[in-house]
Parts: C-alpha cells; structure tokens; sequence
C-alpha cells in the first residue's frame, strides 16, 4: 500500500506575477479552496496518509495553511459559525504533513531527492501543485491500480490535441491494456512531426526508490537543473516503466487560462455558488450574443 505522497511546490509561479509576488501561486483560490488543496484531499481520497511538502522560498503560507489555526478557530466558536469552524479544522487533520526546503531552483529531480530520506525503500506518490483532475475515481488511485499490478513507476498520461504537442512531455509507449502503456521512450516539447503520440506527461506519479537512484545517475543539465524526466529516461534502461491515461478532466492551474476553467467549472458545482454563477454566465453569453 502507498501511504506517502511527496508534494512539489518550490516553484516561483512566474506565470502569475505580479499576484505571486508575496504569494504561492499553489495558494491561489480556486472558489474558496487553495490549489493545494484539492491535491491533498485527492490524495487523502486515494488512502494517502502523510504528505511531504517540498518548498522553497515565499512558501511558508502552504504550512500554515495545513496547520492548526488557534485564533481564527476562537473566533469563528464565539461567533458560532460551526460550519466554517468545520471547514477549518479539518484542514490540518487531512493527513500527517512534513516539510522539506529546496534552497535553489534546480529542478523537480533535486526537488524530488531533498524529501528522499523521509521515504525510505518504498513507493511513494509525487504530485506536482498545478494539476487538478476533477475525476469519479482519484487520478491518484487510478495510478496506485496500475502500479498494483506491475510493481513498477506508473507515470499519469494525458490524450492533447496533436497541434498541442509542443507544450509537453511525449511518450512513445506499447498499449498493454485500456488506457496502460508500457513506456518506450520520453520526448520533451517535440514539434508535431517528431512527437512519437499524442500522450502528455500529466504532473501525478507513482515511484519507486530506484527512480530516485536513476534521477542521480541522470545528473544536473547544461541548464544546471536535475529533472525527474531524465531520470525516467535512465531507469527504462534498467526496468519498465508504465503510463496510466486517466479518466477525468484536468486543470493547468499553473497557467492563466486553466486556473480560469477550473474557477468556472468548480464554481458552477459549489452548493453557494453555482445557481447564481450559472445565471451570470447565461446572461453574459446572452449579452454577447447580442453584441455580436
């Protein structure tokens, strides 16, 4: 059973300056819940019990988010607001959390080595803070059935439109049952002619401790980051290693237009929200169409 999850956030977030200034982009709301919010109940709704923040500089609020907050928790019983005093506490009995400081940006594969001596000799779940699946079944345990039945890394997939290729990561993969590949090779952001598929590496992992061992055979770049894709790279060497394409709907919450799709979208869901959004979408697009 995997029980652990290691979370990356050290990240700058330079695609939403000037809010992420003093801000973690992870922390931005998604209606009235952070983006790193919804990671960590995805999570703990696939049976992960301690989360491992990897963080870097500007990051502390992630902590105190996850943390016991005595005075806002006093007030909210003075005022006998039980359902937010609800909704509060139960953020920091989500699971057990850990923090860990990446002190420079050198990429997801030192991020990911700084939190490997709270792992151990086990598998653990890497999660990425952009992507938010909203799916019937966790993306997260959609991976852990995979890698039950191979023992081995389990990457999550992701089926873009061919033009869109550009802006990802490429597997060239065998399909060795619905939706489960057997990965052959990683291409990074090929043009639409080299890329081997249309499969998209989606920030949601399942690995093993010989990952972390390849990530450091695999080295720093000329670029002087170490990343978790050249490790990939050097671990198909050794054994295989499988890519699982999920069932849901995903979210870039690391880029402008996808935070706005996934306010739209969880707004139109949320029981104090959605009657009236709805409404004001109808009119807005009815407006337009006026315009038009």
């Amino acid at each position: 059973m995997i029980k652990k999850a290691i979370v990356l956030v050290a990240g700058y977030g330079t695609r939403f300056l000037p809010a992420t200034k003093n801000m973690p982009k992870e922390m931005l709301p998604v209606v009235d819940k952070p983006v790193i919010q919804y990671l960590v109940e995805e999570a703990v709704a696939a049976g992960i019990e301690e989360i491992i923040f990897v963080t870097g500089r500007g990051k502390r609020s992630i902590e105190d988010h996850f943390d016991k907050s005595f005075e806002l928790e006093h007030n909210l019983v003075e005022k006998n607001k039980k359902v937010m005093l609800e909704d509060v506490r139960k953020i920091s009995h989500l699971a057990k959390f850990a923090y860990v400081r990446q002190p420079e940006p050198k990429g997801d594969g030192d991020a990911l080595l700084r939190a490997r001596h709270l792992i151990g000799d086990e598998p653990v779940a890497v999660l990425f803070g952009d992507d938010i699946i909203d799916s019937e079944i966790p993306a997260l345990k959609q991976l852990m059935k995979v890698y039950e039945k191979y023992q081995d890394p389990v990457i999550c997939l992701e089926k873009v439109p061919r033009e869109n290729v550009s802006s990802y990561g490429i597997i060239d993969g065998v399909e060795v049952s619905d939706r489960v590949y057997e990965i052959k090779n990683f291409v990074e952001k090929p043009s639409v002619e080299e890329a081997p598929s249309n499969l998209a590496v989606v920030g949601k992992y399942i690995i093993t401790p010989e990952v972390f061992k390849a990530i450091e055979q695999g080295g720093f770049s000329k670029d002087g980051e170490m990343r978790l894709a050249d490790g990939f790279i050097k671990l198909l060497e050794q054994k295989p290693v499988y890519g699982c394409v999920f069932e849901g709907k995903r979210f870039d919450c690391g880029s402008k237009i996808g935070f706005l799709k996934a306010t739209v979208e969880f707004g139109l869901k949320h029981e104090q929200t959605k009657d009236e959004f709805n409404k004001f979408l109808l009119d807005k697009l009815a407006n337009s169409k006026k315009i038009s």
